[in-house]
């Protein structure tokens, strides 16, 4: 017997998977989207209409506050990374075609390798006052390549175009951390789509910022690409862990 990922697979039962995703491909399927049986299970529809948006503010884990800034070091891939995320004294303005112009805070990060720049975006937030959750607008991004070029994959806005009409806002973090939720937090068909899972929560951790408790960890995935990602957050100090770095020092 031969083995997919580890488990045992008959002859015959390899030629099935063959012909399951020399279906798939006829049909115009993606093998991996296909059997993405989870997506219906993330919310990706929000009840919008209802929010009047906040530019400025915070939850217990997200913080809007212009001056905040957050600096997050570690070691991946035998190199030292350091995250700057810096709230900025900047607004930008997005506008969504069934409620008009939403003012949004623009949040800066900055990633850099061994003091190589990697990538630095700007992304978009605003807090729903009747909820406190912290909605996600879209992201400018910059991917620095080794021989000094520059891309901007992953970039995206809330009413405007993507690959099934027009992206919408997503949740990035929402006031109450309840286990188990699913939901997107960007909605951009084709272009952005992560979503959030929420799997841990009343942790205390330990990094060279502090010690904090009540902590809560997320684990991220996009139907675009395999793999995840966890993001721990923390009661007023927000994103305290992601992947490889941890939080060094925060404050105004």
């Amino acid at each position: 017997m031969k083995s997919i990922s580890g488990i045992p697979v008959s002859r015959k039962g390899i030629l099935i998977l063959l012909a399951v995703a020399a279906l798939l491909i006829f049909l115009g399927l993606s093998v991996s989207k296909a059997l993405d049986k989870d997506d219906d299970e993330f919310t990706k529809d929000f009840r919008l209409k209802d929010c009047t948006f906040q530019s400025e503010g915070s939850n217990p884990y997200f913080i809007l506050e212009p001056g905040f800034q957050s600096v997050f070091e570690g070691k991946e891939k035998g190199k030292t990374v350091r995250l700057v995320i810096s709230v900025l004294n900047e607004t930008e303005t997005i506008n969504l075609p069934e409620i008009g112009d939403i003012e949004t805070r623009v949040v800066e990060e900055k990633e850099t390798a061994d003091g190589n720049p990697v990538e630095t975006s700007r992304n978009f937030f605003a807090i729903c006052d009747k909820t406190n959750d912290v909605y996600y607008f879209g992201e400018e991004v910059d991917i620095f390549n080794e021989d000094g070029t520059v891309v901007h994959e992953g970039a995206w806005r809330a009413g405007e175009p993507d690959e099934d009409g027009l992206a919408e806002p997503g949740i990035i973090m929402p006031r109450t951390f309840l286990l188990g939720s699913r939901y997107y937090q960007e909605v951009a068909d084709g272009i952005a789509l992560d979503r959030a899972e929420h799997v841990e929560m009343g942790l205390e951790i330990t990094t060279p910022a502090g010690q904090f408790t009540g902590c809560v960890r997320i684990v991220e995935t996009t139907p675009l690409e395999p793999g995840e990602s966890e993001k721990t957050y923390c009661p007023e100090v927000g994103l305290l862990k992601d992947g490889a770095v941890e939080l060094v020092k925060y404050g105004k």
